[in-house]
């Protein structure tokens, strides 16, 4: 036990090298304490599937109100905030950000723009785009799968969903990583200001895009959201269109990039896989939900506990913020068998808990499941002999609290008459 603590003091979810590699340290932490609290920020850790669960499914004890649990800190956070407000629109509490009953109105909004049919309406788009971007790399029997195709893939669609055309995939790129800056980073006053800055263009500009749905509406996410409320209902205000669409943009971008460079990954270093997925596409559900639990894209996100609570024996002051670590929980012995391996026929894969659960369960996960889908066996369908290009350099993530992005990804390939 003491070996186990003390390797817990050499590590920090601060450290480059650890959120590269996190996994070492949910090991440690749930090898001892289950639940660690960070000397550098207060938040508390919680590693244990059992716990994320309780945690994730209690939303009366585990709030998830945390507009204050900044990585920056109050002081910054609260300029940063400020500045928003007075240039554009601060972000203010709705949908994954709140509880019942405000997030039940949020919630049933959404939910009417992310259907099922609507995601299946969308799939012979998604297909369309993937082999257009397979069209621009094909012939050189090589890319850079991140850049070149899982960032594209998602970020086009999404950005289209904006008002976008495809060729301002940059753009909104540019954006979304604006957005999602100070929750993934600890930052000084200058970076937020520049983060700050380019989040208002894009929020101007979807102001002027929620506007012009409202008279002219298109079959697109914008629409949706302008027009989600039933007769009799309140519409969204300016204000919590903003919040919502920065919410998933977060979600439904950055995180579904992850996974699809995670997959592709996953099936260079497991080929005996790959080929049993070429021969048998209708293993694509199982694959899916095994990169998805393996790699959580998203690796935790934060709650606020509202009274004092004790975990795994561990004692969280009213207040505290739990930081809900999906990749820790995703990868625990006690759920999972052999959970560092890869499996895309492993039984309980479907199990895992990286969209979350109970009423904050992901609202994008039909969409961000067909992506990857789709872009997979899109690639396998196109592309023969899919190797690495050359060894990936170490650190071969990007430094981020909350998600696990591959910096690169240099493939080469056959393509198939």
């Amino acid at each position: 036990m003491d070996a186990t603590k003390k390797r817990l003091e050499d590590f920090s979810l601060l450290d480059p090298q650890v959120q590269d590699d996190p996994f070492g340290m949910y090991e440690a932490i749930q090898a001892y304490p289950g639940i660690y609290q960070m000397p550098e920020t207060g938040f508390f850790i919680v590693s244990r599937y059992a716990d994320l669960r309780a945690v994730l499914t209690d939303p009366v004890t585990f709030s998830n109100d945390v507009d204050r649990a900044s990585l920056q800190g109050p002081e910054l956070s609260d300029k940063h905030q400020h500045y928003l407000s007075a240039h554009g629109w601060p972000h203010i509490q709705t949908l994954q950000r709140t509880d019942a009953p405000a997030h039940s109105r949020y919630r049933k909004l959404v939910d009417r723009v992310f259907t099922l049919g609507r995601v299946r309406e969308m799939t012979p788009h998604i297909e369309e785009v993937a082999n257009r971007l397979i069209d621009s790399f094909a012939g050189r029997g090589e890319c850079e799968f991140i850049s070149e195709f899982a960032m594209l893939l998602p970020g086009i669609i999404l950005a289209e969903q904006m008002g976008l055309a495809p060729t301002e995939v940059a753009t909104f790129k540019r954006w979304a990583d604006a957005m999602l800056a100070p929750a993934s980073r600890q930052m000084n006053e200058e970076e937020l200001r520049t983060v700050a800055d380019i989040e208002l263009e894009a929020q101007h500009h979807l102001a002027r895009m929620f506007d012009d749905r409202r008279a002219n509406p298109q079959p697109d996410l914008i629409s949706g959201l302008v027009h989600a409320h039933a007769e009799g209902e309140e519409p969204l205000s300016m204000a919590e269109l903003q919040s919502v669409m920065s919410q998933l943009i977060g979600g439904g971008f950055e995180s579904t990039m992850t996974a699809i460079g995670h997959a592709m990954l996953q099936l260079i270093r497991h080929p005996e896989q790959m080929q049993e997925l070429r021969d048998n596409p209708a293993l694509i559900k199982g694959f899916v939900e095994e990169v998805i639990r393996i790699e959580s894209p998203t690796q935790g996100l934060r709650r606020r506990a509202t009274r004092d609570v004790e975990l795994s024996g561990t004692l969280i002051p009213e207040g505290s913020v739990v930081v809900v670590r999906y990749g820790a929980a995703n990868r625990d012995p006690a759920k999972f068998v052999c959970p560092h391996q890869f499996d895309m026929k492993r039984s309980n894969a479907g199990t895992h808990l990286a969209f979350g659960a109970g009423a904050h369960f992901c609202v994008g996960a039909v969409l961000a499941r067909q992506e990857i889908a789709t872009g997979v066996l899109t690639m396998l369908a196109r592309l023969d002999d899919i190797q690495l290009a050359r060894p990936l350099t170490e650190p071969i993530h990007r430094p981020n609290f909350l998600t696990l992005p591959l910096r690169e990804l240099p493939i080469r390939f056959k393509a198939k008459a």
